[in-house]
């Protein structure tokens, strides 16, 4: 028997929901950058080829930060490269993607673009092919008022006022044998100690973050981190974790469970920090920075051609099946709020991501748009530490997956209440009971699904099968909520408090 209760009392709290959970992220590779966000002579361009276009749905994100320039691009970056004349500016061999780099888009146009789109920098520094130096004098061009060659410079060349940068990566998957300039942990470790201490004695108010191994199936996962950050701890505030979800061997009840992963990841990488916390017997907390996650695998083994430009490559195509997945992370993520701060959907355009353009056309919503929308409209707040109880089934990797994936959040003010809710079921309805416990005056307003959807069904730029409706709003009898949910379907309840 299908069924799935959910219990929710307001002072029952897991932690505030950082807003820089609803981040994203943009590198050089394909047409995330060159295409995407930056198109000069497109018909939506501004005056400094930023899509406008594109910066609308961006907007609609409400995206607090943006990762920049890698990813793996990153290890191989000069960052000077990308600043100054764009026409007296090296065009480079990308080792990381075989592609060609013109570096006409660097640092000071991604940090324009960040002030039109509403955003803030999150950026990362080349601890591969360079180090502490490189790093901390990009910091010093970044946030340095002024006096100083490097400072000098960025007012020579772009901003008189500092950038303010206040959210750096110490490298990008610093274990993974296809990095330029891979590391063992005590290698890492000692690198990215020095490049943040160098870094934090140009600007002391940054925060930086460690490279987590690169993936919770690598071999190195667990004791990467507790080495690298053993020897890094004094210098550093967030450890980063990186996950993508699969569907290549096309068992839907499997995939649909990938979510499950994606709450034992996140707690064996909180155990890994809290053991090494124990072992030096400090108060320090280290938080998880999730910078990197998403549903990947339709664009795998694209061809292209190599050293091109901006080429067609990891532009993976949405199903709706891929939408019910991020919204099961999205909650995984929601429901580890007191330790997951920070977070990015990868990537923000084009590459793996919500939004996809045509080269001098059009922009749209991919499936996975939606989910995070709501979740980053909606899910500010207090994560609730609910009881959910519900049926469960077996797949071939993973047994007692829950039917239905739950999160909820409670605003700030205390007078908005919402629900998120995944219907795993790929045939049965199933209706979600949720007692409120002490949410008296509070009424259903809005009740918004994806739902009725085909596994493979899409969007594209002519047609968007996979949209949110409007559903009839659940009942309400007491303190007992009842809201049905669709097989298949991705759900968001909300409540708010009346005032009379």
């Amino acid at each position: 028997m299908k069924f799935a209760k959910l219990t929710l009392a307001s002072d029952y709290k897991i932690g505030k929901i950082d807003k820089r959970v609803y981040g994203s992220f943009v590198e050089h590779l394909g047409r995330c950058v060159y295409g995407g966000i930056y198109e000069p002579g497109h018909p939506s361009s501004d005056e400094n080829g930023f899509r406008e276009d594109v910066l609308e749905l961006i907007t609609e994100l409400q995206v607090p930060i943006v990762r920049y320039p890698g990813g793996n691009f990153v290890s191989g970056y000069n960052w000077e490269d990308g600043i100054g004349p764009k026409e007296n500016r090296p065009k480079r061999l990308e080792l990381a993607w075989g592609t060609l780099e013109t570096n006409e888009f660097g640092t000071d146009e991604f940090m324009k673009w960040c002030k039109k789109a509403g955003t803030s920098p999150m950026m990362a520094v080349n601890l591969g092919t360079r180090g502490p130096d490189e790093a901390r004098q990009l910091v010093e061009y970044c946030n340095h008022a002024g006096g100083t060659y490097l400072s000098d410079l960025r007012k020579k060349y772009a901003s008189a006022l500092p950038y303010d940068v206040k959210l750096w990566c110490l490298g990008n998957e610093m274990d993974g044998p296809w990095q330029m300039g891979s590391k063992t942990a005590v290698e890492y470790g000692r690198t990215a100690y020095e490049a943040s201490k160098l870094m934090k004695w140009v600007d002391p108010s940054i925060e930086t973050v460690l490279c987590g191994s690169s993936g919770w199936h690598m071999k190195t996962f667990g004791e990467w981190e507790t080495t690298a950050l053993d020897i890094a701890y004094d210098t550093v505030d967030y450890v980063s974790m990186h996950q993508y979800h699969s569907n290549a061997d096309e068992y839907l009840e499997n995939f649909l469970a990938k979510g499950v992963e994606t709450d034992s990841f996140i707690e064996s990488v909180i155990a890994a920090l809290d053991y090494v916390q124990g072992k030096r017997h400090t108060k320090k907390r280290i938080d998880i920075s999730f910078d990197e996650w998403n549903v990947w695998y339709h664009s795998n083994g694209t061809k292209f051609e190599k050293w091109s430009k901006a080429p067609h490559i990891l532009e993976d195509v949405y199903n709706f099946a891929d939408a019910l997945v991020v919204g099961t992370m999205l909650n995984s993520i929601l429901r580890h709020s007191d330790r997951v701060k920070i977070a990015c959907l990868a990537q923000l355009v084009n590459v793996i991501a919500p939004i996809m353009t045509e080269d001098g056309g059009k922009a749209w919503k991919q499936t996975i748009f939606y989910p995070f929308y709501y979740a980053s409209k909606y899910a500010r707040g207090y994560a609730l530490q609910g009881i959910t109880e519900t049926s469960k089934y077996d797949t071939r990797w993973y047994s007692d997956v829950p039917d239905v994936d739950t999160s909820a959040v409670i605003s700030e003010d205390g007078e908005e209440l919402v629900i998120f809710a995944v219907n795993r079921d790929i045939k049965d309805s199933i209706t979600l009971e949720t007692k409120l416990c002490d949410f008296e005056g509070f009424v259903p307003v809005e009740n918004i699904a994806l739902q009725d959807c085909d596994a493979e069904d899409i969007n594209t730029k002519d047609c968007e099968k996979v949209k949110p409706v409007s559903k009839e709003l659940p009942e309400l009898d007491g303190k007992m909520l009842r809201c049905e949910l669709k097989p298949m379907s991705w759900n968001m309840i909300r409540l708010v408090k009346r005032k009379d």
